[in-house]
């Protein structure tokens, strides 16, 4: 059966709200949560940006059963990875071994911040590999020096290390992030339901690891509503897939090209509404192309406690049975 988690999206939520929708989402019964880890929301519509490892310790400390995950760390600009080491290692103790380390190679919209450039994905990835290798050292516990290509540790040992070594999900959306995820995570990320990539990770070693999706989706009594909601905050992500959304510097950016993006085109690929069957025909897409886990996106912050009422009554119920 596929696990249905909830988003924390730190894009569109104030950071006391996140800490309170992630203990509702315990109560209602989610399987686990995710949150993202931003600088900056993808549209200036969506408003918010918390640093999320302070929101992530605040929803250890409000929840007990709730699997967390980043969803993803960018390791390779913003954070230096033995830094991301730590942080990881810290929520593993805080959460007492529900949190799970996701990766990705990142966007421009967030790394920029350090004026460093933005290295071309040959590169990123280069630098996404090694940072891996030195936070799968750190989290061993024992001292790491490592000179690379890109990074230097001089030194460093994490002291405060949970029970269970953290894991480590990867993001991957092509063959080539596919094959590294297979050589280094526990866990595979691929947000939309890409069965050729889900193959090639377990092709390359990655056969029996969980995989993880999300599905956005925009609850609302009245559909037009929903769809008008969808479009107003989620047509960013209709601009041209991975490769393009990686480049863009910022939301402006985002919403320069989203330019032409209407609420039907939004829709397509949205659920928006209150039709359950709807949501379940969008997570057969997932659980077919061997998705385990399925994080679902309320898109609106205003929006999360009657999607939680419905989640409760209706939803999760219809999802038990996929």
């Amino acid at each position: 059966m596929v696990q249905i988690g909830y988003t924390l999206m730190s894009e569109q939520t104030p950071a006391r709200q996140l800490v309170e929708y992630a203990a509702a989402a315990e109560r209602v019964g989610f399987d686990f949560a995710v949150l993202s880890d931003h600088y900056f929301p993808w549209l200036e519509e969506m408003g918010h940006s918390p640093y999320a490892w302070s929101v992530l310790g605040a929803v250890a400390q409000v929840t007990r059963r709730l699997p967390l995950m980043t969803f993803v760390t960018c390791p390779i600009m913003r954070y230096h990875p033995a830094v991301v080491a730590q942080k990881a290692a810290t929520m593993g103790v805080l959460s007492e071994g529900r949190f799970t380390l996701g990766l990705g190679a990142g966007e421009n919209l967030n790394e920029h911040v350090i004026g460093e450039g933005w290295p071309p994905v040959d590169t990123r990835h280069r630098m996404f590999a090694e940072a891996v290798q030195i936070i799968r050292r750190l989290f061993g516990g024992d001292y790491v020096t490592y000179h690379g290509e890109f990074y230097n540790v001089d030194s460093a040992k994490l002291y405060d290390l949970p029970a269970e070594q953290v894991p480590i999900a990867i993001a991957a959306s092509g063959g080539r992030s596919a094959a590294l995820a297979a050589e280094y995570a526990d866990v595979l990320v691929v947000n939309d339901p890409m069965p050729d990539v889900v193959g090639r990770f377990q092709a390359a070693g990655g056969a029996g690891k969980p995989v993880y999706g999300q599905l956005p989706i925009s609850y609302d009594s009245d559909p037009e509503a929903a769809r008008q909601r969808a479009h107003q905050l989620w047509r960013w992500a209709g601009v041209g897939g991975w490769k393009v959304l990686a480049e863009l510097p910022g939301p402006v950016n985002f919403a320069a090209a989203a330019g032409t993006v209407r609420p039907e085109d939004v829709a397509r690929s949205v659920p928006c509404g209150d039709d359950v069957d709807a949501v379940l025909q969008a997570l057969r897409a997932f659980s077919d192309a061997g998705y385990t886990h399925v994080a679902l996106v309320q898109i609106g912050a205003d929006q999360q406690h009657p999607f939680f009422g419905w989640a409760e009554k209706e939803l999760m119920p219809a999802l038990r049975d996929l």
